[in-house]
């Protein structure tokens, strides 16, 4: 394993970003996790716990800022903070599409960009952005959140290769199924039109938006499992995937979206075999 490292997790005041702050703690590593408002993250010498609004690009500069002067460095950037809206588009209000936008998406980028002039200077850096198997393919009435994530995927794969020569790494994590409360308690839901209920029973087995929230997990993977897995590939330089996939049903979902892409590009006669 690579000597110790400094670390700025956002979102990890639960989930998967918690479950990854953790891992680093145990791994050794120092850790800056952002937090909202309230977290359970236990008392650590090299954890320090910083309030921040992803959606404020001032806050971001602020939070790497924090980091550099406490700890001399950053070393791996882990953009998680996120959510889910299930929405229908027709259903989505401008202020959801607006925030959910600015949340999953610009606020990568601010921390993204904050974070860049350091490890240029340092000649060394991994940015984590954590995204989705869902910015492959897509699910009716998840078309926000998609398009969000899709838009953080054009952004570092771009990035990968603009960064390259700094030493800097850029990884997209692609989760499928992850125990955490992303499709509970953590969704959010667009105030639903009666002419997408049909569908909503085809997909959920219900129309009730939103649906019974029980405070449970949606299943799946670990989030400990899926920290560990995105840890090793952090720790191993030789690991030079730009994607990586997480969960035991991730593969399965990307094969059969790219799949369905392809099935379309062939309806072109153009596209060749």
């Amino acid at each position: 394993m690579d000597s110790q490292k400094t670390f700025l997790i956002s979102g990890a005041s639960r989930g998967l970003g918690r479950a990854i702050a953790l891992a680093a703690l145990d791994a050794g590593h120092t850790v800056v996790a952002t937090v909202r408002g309230e977290h359970d993250l236990p008392g650590n010498e090299r954890l320090v716990i910083q309030n921040l609004d992803v959606r404020d690009r001032a806050g971001a500069f602020e939070a790497v800022d924090v980091t550099v002067s406490r700890f001399g460095r950053l070393d791996v950037l882990v953009n998680n903070a996120g959510y889910g809206l299930v929405g229908a588009v027709e259903e989505v209000s401008e202020q959801e599409a607006r925030e959910i936008f600015d949340t999953d998406l610009l606020g990568a980028l601010w921390l993204t960009q904050a974070a860049l002039p350091g490890m240029r200077e340092q000649g060394s850096g991994h940015i984590v952005q954590i995204s989705t198997v869902g910015a492959v393919g897509t699910v009716p009435t998840l078309g926000l959140y998609n398009a969000a994530k899709w838009g953080l995927e054009g952004f570092s794969e771009a990035l990968a290769a603009e960064v390259a020569g700094f030493g800097i790494r850029v990884t997209i994590v692609e989760p499928g199924g992850v125990d955490t409360s992303w499709g509970t308690t953590s969704m959010r839901f667009a105030t639903p039109n009666p002419a997408y209920d049909e569908l909503r029973t085809q997909l959920f087995g219900s129309a009730e938006i939103p649906w019974p929230n029980d405070g449970g997990t949606g299943g799946g993977t670990s989030a400990g499992d899926a920290a560990a897995d995105i840890l090793a590939h952090i720790d191993d330089p030789a690991d030079e995937r730009l994607r990586l996939l997480v969960g035991d049903d991730s593969p399965g979902q990307v094969a059969e979206a790219l799949k369905r892409r392809r099935e379309d590009y062939h309806k072109d006669p153009r596209f060749g075999a």
